[in-house]
């Protein structure tokens, strides 16, 4: 039978994997979308 860190590790492992993947994502969105929003607010205000 398979005990708690059998079964926890791989789901550790996959959650660890997905959160590097989302972090790397917000490291290039966040600015994108600072940089539209910045450009939106300089065409409003002209």
């Amino acid at each position: 039978m398979a005990t708690n860190n059998d079964i926890v590790t791989p789901d550790i492992e996959k959650a660890r994997s997905t959160y590097e993947r989302f972090m790397g994502s917000l490291k290039w969105a966040i600015p994108i979308i600072a940089l539209i929003v910045f450009i939106v607010v300089v065409l409003i205000a002209s």
